[in-house]
């Protein structure tokens, strides 16, 4: 069933209603400024005030610096076509057009990446900004742009910024934004002119958030102040390979030739991981190995046992079930700033993940490919994506690209999409690519294999809007920047932390570092370019390579019916004995990294026997075939293998797959937990009326998670209270959701918190980011339980006369029966005729600057929702909520796409929003309600098709 949607006006899905919301808010808007503004100025705003800062769409305007003229084609949604005769011309146009309806969110993320929110914001943001500064995002995207890029690529970052700052020419800021409007009741903030250096900047903040295990590293050390080695282990079980594919399963690394090898005949890949000789040919045989059956874990379920280097103390590193409060201060502090930070494109981090998946013609009814792509990451109004067109009117030397797709606004070139031969997506690749290190400060410097560096240090100068400037000192050590030096609890770090015999004296306590790729120069930029404009699976691959941070699993389709696979990136080696699960000691050489995995023993595929290729989060290969470390934290699968089972039943017997089956598969809802969950859930006698009446909604539900699905409401309400009751109410505090207090024992205990002497802790992290989340690790921990009814983790205490203890797996389940019974009455109501998965799993989309922490008004203005959503946690439909803090929608397909490569007009596609960063546009949600429905918009992209769906035509001349 598609989703209700409802919007905070009241309005029904509809273009008369949503006309109606938009002008009702308008109103609103136009008197509170009008009253503030009569007052602080003396003069009166008006609609045509707010309206003023609306893009020009029709007719003519004169760019300075064109060599041509340009055409700029928008459809019924205001999706631009840019249609011009040099490279130049097109990315100064594109920057024009993005800089018309996004200039605000730009401006507001080049300040963000460069540690410069508080010039906008105010004293607010400057722990943010010192963070931000200590990362040096900016620094890192001016040395890529000094030193690494390539001519080319600084050229088409110049006419990027050339066509910015010719729209911000002659405007003030409420001309170009209402948020400036906004922001000119505070301070006198004005825009400045955009540089190559912003656009680079951007691609640090999306690595950022897209960096891979860090959380895990701190999460585990944080563990262990109240579980012990086995009960940590407990909680990462290993990879199920042998149920949940890896995504390459044909091939493997041959130490002969130092490189991964794809077996078969022709038109597989050469010694050198590249795609034979002229990267055609035919179908691989898959001889070299299929999909594996072992049953090796990730490296995790080690982590916490005993072995060198993990979290039970060898080699120096921090560690016991005792003792460790220092450790888990400077942990928890640090955590507490990673909460505060605002995500660029995911939550910080976590839950961060996508579906991407390919299938070839021999199972399409087109005999083309069709690749499907939907990055799941933090909502945000506007969305972090925004449609477009790249078109060179000839395509030749001196206008190379014909590219359409997803871009991010403040970046030339497309990010996600197709050109005339090819077309590509993204998931999270996951691999870890950051690492933390505690190290023992002495003076001035820090301890290094058994002497004293000096630190390499630098001021930096935060200029706060009506507020006195702040300079500060970022010290670094030969691991990375001295994140500890950025909150005050990370002062105190490591004076009480427990280390191994080995470690050097704590004296004044340990700091922590971070390195991480990012913070070294890359090519990201270039590849970017190579791939907008390749043609075949070597040009592809050969460009993915420069694709260094963040390190992404890149699926190919063409349309000479090829289809492919590869993991780029700039992956660590570290020594043998470190898996990179834990903060390591920053001190013994041990623990620096080696160098990097070359490119070409990276893993890939290039059309595999079965068909098909699913990238989902999942892990990468098999590590029976494959002698490097990537991870020790993959996502567990669960949405990936739902993919490959949908592929399955559809190819089965012949079967042939359509581009709107594509479409289907993005929304299947079908719940992993549920399916393994429910039978067991049936079996118990719950001993009262009502929350049996509730139980019953579980008797033949199919396991999908409707918005309009009573069951599915009941059964994530139970599912989240088996968390909480196993799980939730024996972890630290540091993990805990804030606002949730316990009665638990004394931290210097390592048993579960459920007995004996007790003290009142509070949670402190974000109920967004708090564990046990309930992703599909949290499905691996209870599945792996369930044979085991008599676990320590199922003893619960009872509370009050009507809430029993357990003592086994049946009686936590019957207690949660209770509980979300009691819960759900409380939300919804006793009526369980009206209860819904949609009323407990909203959307609403906020502006990410005033729209969270501005004035009501303002707030009111700018955001929008909520909308009732089916999906879930761990979904293909991954519309993800967080158990620990509630039911509510934290990460969403941030768009979906399909390409049909046999007809590439028939391809389709859909963004969270719209294309407009102008809160009273029609442009800026009126792609959500669609969305929301599942529904998927038509893609023009030839020449005709893209003129026949031209609603405004704009002609930019020279």
């Amino acid at each position: 069933m598609p989703p209700n949607t409802t919007a905070s006006t009241g309005q029904q899905p509809g273009k008369s209603g949503r006309r109606k919301g938009r002008k009702a808010r308008l109103f609103v808007l136009v008197l509170v400024l009008a009253l503030i503004g009569g007052v602080a100025y003396g003069s009166y705003w008006s609609i045509s005030t707010v309206r003023a800062s609306f893009p020009q769409t029709k007719g003519t305007l004169t760019l300075k610096g064109l060599s041509g003229p340009v055409e700029v084609k928008r459809d019924n949604y205001g999706i631009p076509q840019i249609y011009a005769s040099s490279d130049a011309d097109l990315f100064m146009a594109q920057g024009y057009v993005q800089a018309q309806d996004r200039f605000y969110e730009m401006d507001v993320r080049r300040h963000m990446a460069s540690g410069r929110l508080s010039e906008m914001f105010g004293k607010s943001q400057v722990d943010n900004d010192e963070f931000l500064r200590t990362l040096g995002w900016d620094r890192v995207a001016k040395q890529e742009y000094d030193t690494k890029l390539s001519a080319a690529t600084k050229k088409y970052l110049q006419a990027y910024a050339k066509g910015v700052n010719s729209y911000l020419q002659g405007k003030d800021g409420k001309d170009i934004s209402l948020e400036y409007a906004a922001l000119g009741f505070t301070n006198d903030y004005k825009p400045q002119a955009w540089t190559p250096v912003d656009s680079i900047s951007w691609l640090k903040a999306m690595a950022w958030d897209l960096r891979g295990n860090m959380q895990d590293e701190i999460d585990r050390a944080l563990l262990t102040s109240r579980l012990g080695p086995k009960q940590i282990a407990d909680l990462y079980p290993e990879y199920p390979y042998s149920r949940n594919k890896a995504i390459v399963q044909e091939g493997q690394y041959s130490e002969l030739a130092g490189a991964f090898e794809q077996g078969g005949t022709n038109g597989t890949s050469g010694t050198n991981g590249t795609s034979g000789t002229n990267g055609t040919g035919g179908t691989s045989t898959g001889t070299a190995g299929t999909a594996g059956t072992a049953s090796g874990g990730t490296g995790t379920s080690g982590t916490a046992s005993g072995t060198s280097g993990t979290a039970s103390g060898t080699s120096g590193t921090a560690s016991g079930a005792s003792g460790t409060a220092g450790l888990d201060s400077q942990l928890g502090g640090l955590t507490q700033v990673l909460d505060d930070l605002p995500p660029a494109v995911g939550v910080n981090g976590d839950g961060i993940g996508s579906n991407s998946w390919v299938v070839g013609g021999e199972h399409t009814i087109t005999g083309k490919p069709l690749l499907a792509n939907d990055p799941h990451l933090s909502p945000s109004l506007p969305s972090v994506w925004y449609q477009m067109g790249l078109h060179c009117r000839s395509v030749s030397s001196a206008c190379q690209y014909d590219v359409s797709g997803y871009t991010f606004a403040g970046m030339p070139g497309v990010i996600i999409g197709h050109n005339q031969n090819i077309s590509w997506g993204m998931t999270n690749s996951g691999v870890d690519v950051t690492d933390l290190y505690l190290e023992k400060i002495t003076g001035n410097g820090y301890l290094y294999d058994g002497k004293v560096k000096p630190f390499e240090t630098r001021e930096e100068t935060i200029k706060v809007a009506g507020g006195e400037p702040k300079k500060i000192v970022v010290r670094e050590t030969n691991n990375g920047p001295l994140l500890s030096d950025r909150d005050e609890e990370l002062v105190k770090v490591g004076k009480k932390a427990t280390v191994d015999t080995a470690a050097p004296d704590r004296g004044d306590g340990y700091g922590v570092a971070l390195r991480w790729t990012a913070l070294q120069p890359g090519t990201t930029m270039d590849a970017v370019f190579a791939m907008n404009k390749a043609k075949n699976w070597t040009d592809f691959r050969k460009a993915a390579a420069q694709f260094e941070v963040p390190s992404q699993n890149l699926i190919y389709a063409d349309t000479e019916n090829h289809i492919g696979y590869t993991l780029p990136g700039k992956i660590p080696l570290r020594d043998e004995s470190d898996n990179g699960s834990i903060p390591a000691p920053g001190w013994d050489p041990k623990y620096r990294w080696t160098g990097y995995i070359p490119q070409g023993a990276l893993p890939y595929e290039y059309d595999p026997e079965r068909g098909y290729i699913v990238t989902a989060n999942q892990a990468v290969i098999d590590p029976d075939k494959y002698p490097y470390t990537l991870t020790a934290d993959w996502g567990y699968g669960a949405r990936s293998q739902r993919i490959t089972d949908l592929i399955q039943s559809k190819i089965k017997d012949g079967g042939k797959i359509s581009t709107d089956d594509m479409r289907q598969m993005q929304l299947d809802n079908s719940s992993e937990i549920a399916r393994l969950l429910v039978p067991t859930l049936l079996k118990l006698d719950p001993g009262n009326k009502d929350v049996r009446e509730a139980q019953k909604l579980l008797e033949g539900w199919d396991y999908t998670q409707d918005a309009d699905s009573a069951a599915a409401a009941y059964f994530n309400a139970v599912w989240r209270n088996i968390l909480k009751l196993a799980f939730g109410d024996k972890l630290p505090k540091e993990l805990r959701p804030k606002g949730q207090c316990l009665w638990v024992e004394p931290v210097n205990t390592t048993g579960p918190a459920d007995e004996a002497e007790k003290v009142r802790e509070c949670g402190q992290r974000d109920p967004d980011r708090a564990q046990p989340d309930g992703g599909d690790r949290w499905f691996e921990v209870v599945r792996k339980l369930m044979s085991q009814p008599k676990s320590d983790w199922w003893k619960t205490p009872k509370v009050g006369n009507s809430r029993p203890g357990a003592v086994n797996r049946d009686q936590l389940f019957k207690r949660a029966l209770i509980d979300a019974r009691w819960e759900l009455t409380a939300k919804l109501g006793k009526d369980i005729d009206s209860w819904s998965w949609g009323r407990l799993h909203r959307l609403f989309l906020k502006n990410q600057t005033l729209g969270t922490s501005g004035p009501g008004f303002i707030q009111y203005a700018l955001n929008r929702g909520p909308w009732e959503l089916g999906g879930g946690e761990a979904t293909v439909n991954a519309t993800g909520w967080n158990a620990a803090g509630g039911y509510g929608v934290v990460w969403v397909p941030s768009m979906r796409m399909v390409v049909n490569l046999g007809d590439l007009d028939k391809s389709k596609w859909i963004n969270l929003t719209g294309a407009s960063g102008h809160a009273y546009s029609a442009h800026y949600v009126d792609q959500t309600d669609k969305w929301a429905d599942g529904e998927l918009l038509p893609w023009s992209f030839s020449d005709q098709a893209v003129e026949k769906s031209t609603a405004d035509k704009l002609v930019l001349k020279p």
